[in-house]
């Protein structure tokens, strides 16, 4: 039988693993060299470790802390790495990474949730509260995906949707507890700092017997190479096979999150690494995947040592994994054989169409009106519940440009979103994941940290650049293939990557404008004024207009390349141009309201449930859903805890997030 070689590398001939571990180790000793010199002396670091009794301030500084990071960044990486070939295999997608179902996510938030509510338990032991919350996690993507069998896409699509809910929740909690919560942005970030050998003693047995586990399980995984029919005919329960691998991986990874925090891309880097050196066969891939994840992250951690040890800052190493990582993930993609050209699937491209559109439409556009009202005059004061008179300016003044912001932000990713929804011909795409909105996010960060008095002139100039280099970014990575829609998706997950690793050096560094960008991240529209309204309802609409004469493009181009170029569409032309639709779209959607979560996932995707399948249809009915989700989040969001107020683009997330895990689920 024949491996199913969907995502398989164009491996380059030469290298071996060993080979290759080797000569990625070679940094390792030096920098080990350089760090115990820089303790007192290689002699000294030597003697110390194997010491009976300590005597010195040098002796246990380098005893009860650089030799403990030096070890927990070996079982930590290497774990991790271990951990992603595991998820790899089983899901048959060398992208997946033990992040992928939410298992740090979970752990993530159930650390905050406990030290807000039950603080006792995290002094009884914070390692059982991350597993605890990391096997939720896990879970949750399990139950979503059981009654599909456990598919591989299922459960990729399972954790995505799981991990940005509960990363919505997270940010949640951190918006109204900040200062109660601050101490776990630096973990959350993931720190390899120790006092002792604690943590050691915690991780190694556990990657042992994770190690002994998955030496048990090499000869079934391996069957899982095969496309399913052909597993199955060989007596193979693929759910329960899946299990097991999935729940040894999320165990590794939850043992180490529990430990060290979130750490990025190692579980990613180490295995493709080994794959293009020339492992094939499982066995290779755990032996020396995990041996150069273990070199990776104690580089990384060393490297960071020992040239950004003078900064005033504690800059944790999993933000510098993650930055790190974002590079090498641009550089594998254009080494993946994509199948960028298929047709799709009939679930996805085919719909039951609504026998009566245009009253549809009206109807949405008649409860998008309503909403506008309810908006505008229902709201909540000293006194209670109240309708406002429409002639009461003074406090429409401050309600209208909300309402306004909301809806243009809502419409203008509801038609991104729908725009590379039919361009990929994948309904779970979103303009997030493009990266346009990750990049505008990174330059307004570091505008707002970098610029001595940032006017909101300036930020709107600092975001557009962010924006324009993203797409540059992306034109550039993705020229040479055409433009193929996965490749176009998977640069957009490398500029995520890059944009989480800035946004936690800059949390964890404790600067008290911190705040402020929490707040903008979680999407309010608490600081438009009446101007920036206007004009964002401006180029909202003038850009929707912009879309509608490509709506025979957006019927074609889901049918696949080879029946776009029958009809004489020009492929590259074609995709370029909506996507530099898609890219202005998301990144004046990003200025105004942040990098919003789910409403350019679920607009599209509730209007295609709804009956409408043609472009123009497609395009009109996420339009009228993406206004009125954003409209109504902002209502519920300045109401729900009155007299505060929750962002919109955070409770956008939280109640799409939940509609479409129970869409899932009913898959």
């Amino acid at each position: 039988m024949k491996a199913n070689t969907a995502g398989a590398y164009h491996a380059p001939r030469g290298l071996a693993p060993a080979r290759a571990c080797l000569l990625l180790s070679l940094p390792l000793l030096v920098l080990l060299w350089m760090g115990l010199e820089a303790q007192g002396g290689v002699a000294l670091g030597v003697k110390t470790l194997f010491a009976s009794s300590l005597r010195s301030i040098d002796e246990l500084l380098l005893f009860y802390a650089w030799w403990p990071r030096f070890m927990i960044a070996l079982l930590a990486g290497g774990g991790l790495a271990l951990a992603g070939v595991l998820m790899q295999q089983v899901l048959r997608n060398p992208l997946a990474s033990p992040t992928t179902l939410g298992v740090a996510s979970g752990a993530n938030l159930a650390l905050m949730a406990t030290t807000l509510l039950a603080p006792g338990l995290v002094s009884m032991g914070r390692e059982w509260v991350a597993l605890a919350g990391g096997g939720l996690a896990v879970g949750l993507v399990c139950a979503l995906a059981w009654r599909r069998g456990l598919a591989p896409i299922v459960v990729v699509l399972a954790g995505l949707v799981v991990n940005l809910y509960l990363g919505a929740v997270s940010t949640a909690l951190l918006l109204f507890n900040h200062e109660a919560l601050s101490g776990l942005l630096i973990w959350g970030a993931g720190s390899l700092a120790q006092n002792g050998w604690d943590g050691v003693a915690t991780l190694w047995p556990r990657l042992a017997i994770a190690g002994v586990a998955a030496c048990f399980l090499l000869r079934p995984l391996a069957v899982l190479e095969l496309d399913d029919a052909s597993a199955r005919s060989l007596g193979v329960s693929l759910k329960y096979l899946r299990f097991a691998g999935l729940g040894l991986a999320v165990f590794i990874t939850g043992s180490i999150v529990s430990v060290v925090g979130i750490i990025g891309f190692i579980g990613l880097a180490a295995p493709n690494i080994v794959r293009l050196a020339g492992a094939r066969r499982l066995g290779e891939r755990l032996l020396w995947g995990t041996l150069l994840g273990a070199v990776l992250l104690a580089t990384t951690d060393l490297l960071l040592q020992h040239f950004l040890g003078a900064l005033p800052i504690l800059i944790p190493t999993g933000a510098v994994t993650g930055a790190l990582g974002a590079p090498l993930l641009m550089w594998l993609i254009p080494r993946l054989k994509l199948q960028g050209d298929r047709a799709p699937q009939p679930t996805v491209a085919l719909a039951n169409r609504h026998a009566a559109p245009g009253r549809l439409a009206t109807r949405l556009a008649i409860a998008l009106l309503l909403a506008v009202g309810l908006g505008l005059l229902l709201g909540q004061g000293g006194s209670g519940w109240y309708w406002l008179s429409p002639d009461n300016w003074e406090v429409l003044q401050w309600r209208v440009p909300r309402v306004l912001a909301a809806a243009a932000s809502g419409l203008m990713l509801a038609v991104a979103g729908t725009l590379l929804q039919r361009l990929s011909a994948n309904p779970m795409a979103s303009p997030e994941v493009l990266g346009i909105s990750g990049g505008c996010a990174i330059a307004l960060i570091l505008g707002i940290f970098l610029l001595p008095s940032p006017t909101s002139g300036m930020l709107v100039g600092v975001g557009t650049l962010g924006a324009l280099a993203t797409l540059l970014v992306l034109v550039a990575l993705n020229r040479r293939s055409g433009f193929v829609p996965e490749q176009l998706l998977l640069t957009g997950v490398a500029v995520g990557a890059l944009f989480d690793a800035v946004r936690s050096v800059i949390l964890s560094a404790g600067d008290p404008r911190g705040q402020q960008v929490i707040a903008w991240l979680a999407g309010s529209t608490y600081y438009v004024d009446l101007t920036s309204a206007l004009v964002v309802g401006t180029l909202a609409a003038v850009l929707t207009l912009c879309t509608l004469p490509l709506t025979r493009w957006l019927d074609i181009l889901p049918l696949g390349a080879p029946t776009a170029r029958a009809v004489g569409i020009t492929l590259n032309r074609a995709r370029l141009l909506l996507l530099l639709l898609v890219a202005l779209l998301t990144a004046c959607a990003t200025l105004v309201v942040g990098p919003l979560s789910f409403v350019g996932l679920l607009a599209p995707h509730m209007a295609r449930l709804l009956g409408l399948t043609r472009a123009y249809q497609h395009l009109l009915g996420a339009a009228l859903v993406g206004m009125l989700l954003m409209v109504l989040a902002d209502w519920v969001g300045r109401q729900i805890i009155f007299p505060f107020d929750m962002p919109a683009g955070l409770v956008a997330s939280l109640i799409g997030g939940a509609y479409f895990m129970w869409g899932l689920r009913r898959l």
